[in-house]
C-alpha cells in the first residue's frame, strides 16, 4: 500500500467573532486550512526543485506567500526592481506549476459561519475544527481511491493551537466526523474505523524550513482567494495544470469531494 504525505498551512484566524483592527485589503474574511498532498516517492523530487529554485534566486530564508506579496523582509528587493520581480515570480509560478503535488483545502467564511451557526449555537466551533475534519476527509478519500494511506503533516503554529489538532485526529478516529449525522448525510462521511485504517500514526509537526510547507504555504492563498475571487488568475493556472484536488474528481462530485469553500453564502 502506497503512502500519501498531506502538508498543512493555515491562513486566518481561528475565532469565530475574530475581528481585525486593519481589514485585509483583498477582502478576505476566513480561515482555511490546506497544503499539498503529494506521493511519499515525489518528496525527492520536490525538495530538489526548491533547492535549485533557492539557489537561481539566492534565497535568505523559507517562501512565504505573504512576504512575496507584500514584498517584506528577505522578499523586500523584490520592490526595487520590477522586471527582475517579474522574473522571479514567472519562475516560482512555473516552478510550482511542474511540482508532482495536489493542492487541498478547505476555506470557512467566517461571517457566513457566524451568521449560520451564531444563534443555533451559544458558542460555535473554532472554525478550525470545522475545517480541518473536512480537509482530512477529503484527503483520506483521495487517498483510498488510490489504495493509499495518509500521513499528515502540519506547521507549527503554537502549542494550544499543534495540540488541537492532535485531539481532532483522535476524535476522527474514535468518532468520526463531527457534524450532525442527517445534515451530512449527502457528502458519504467517512466512519471511525475508516480514519483508523487509512491515517498513518499520528500527526508530525513541522516547520516552515520543511519545502513543501513552504509549497504549501504557495498553494493554499490562491486556493483561498478563489473563494472571494473564482477567475483569481493564480487559482486558474493551477486548476489547468491539474494541480488541485477539483482535477482528480468527477465533476458531478466536486462539491462533496473537492476543495471545500464552506459558508460562503454570502458571496454567491
Amino acid at each position: 500500500m502506497g503512502l500519501l504525505h498531506l502538508y498543512i498551512d493555515e491562513t486566518g484566524a481561528r475565532m469565530p467573532d475574530y475581528s481585525p483592527v486593519n481589514p485585509r485589503n483583498d477582502q478576505m474574511d476566513c480561515f482555511a486550512f490546506g497544503g499539498a498532498l503529494l506521493s511519499a516517492e515525489d518528496i525527492k523530487c520536490v525538495l530538489d526543485a526548491h533547492a535549485a529554485f533557492s539557489c537561481r534566486w539566492s534565497l535568505k530564508g523559507p517562501l512565504h506567500s505573504t512576504k512575496i506579496r507584500g514584498r517584506r523582509n528577505h522578499f523586500s528587493w523584490l520592490a526595487t526592481d520590477a522586471a527582475r520581480e517579474a522574473e522571479f515570480l514567472n519562475d516560482l509560478e512555473k516552478t510550482i506549476l511542474s511540482l508532482p503535488i495536489v493542492g487541498a483545502a478547505c476555506v470557512v467564511d467566517r461571517p457566513g459561519y457566524v451568521a449560520r451557526y451564531k444563534e443555533k449555537y451559544r458558542e460555535p466551533w473554532l472554525l478550525c475544527k470545522t475545517a480541518y475534519a473536512i480537509l482530512i476527509e477529503r484527503a483520506a478519500k483521495f487517498a483510498m481511491a488510490r489504495g493509499s494511506r495518509l500521513l499528515i503533516l502540519y506547521e507549527a503554529a503554537g502549542e494550544r493551537e499543534d495540540r488541537d489538532l492532535v485531539e481532532y485526529t483522535k476524535l476522527l478516529k474514535t468518532e468520526g466526523m463531527p457534524f450532525d449525522r442527517e445534515s451530512s448525510a449527502s457528502y458519504g462521511c467517512l466512519g471511525p474505523k475508516e480514519f483508523r485504517e487509512i491515517l498513518s500514526g499520528e500527526p508530525q509537526r513541522i516547520t516552515k524550513q520543511v519545502p513543501m510547507v513552504q509549497f504549501s504555504d504557495l498553494l493554499l492563498y490562491p486556493i483561498a482567494k478563489a473563494g472571494y475571487e473564482p477567475e483569481y488568475p493564480p487559482h486558474t493556472k493551477l486548476k489547468d495544470a491539474k494541480r488541485l484536488l477539483d482535477c482528480f474528481v468527477p465533476q458531478s462530485e466536486v462539491a462533496s469531494l473537492g476543495n471545500k469553500y464552506s459558508c460562503f453564502d454570502r458571496k454567491k
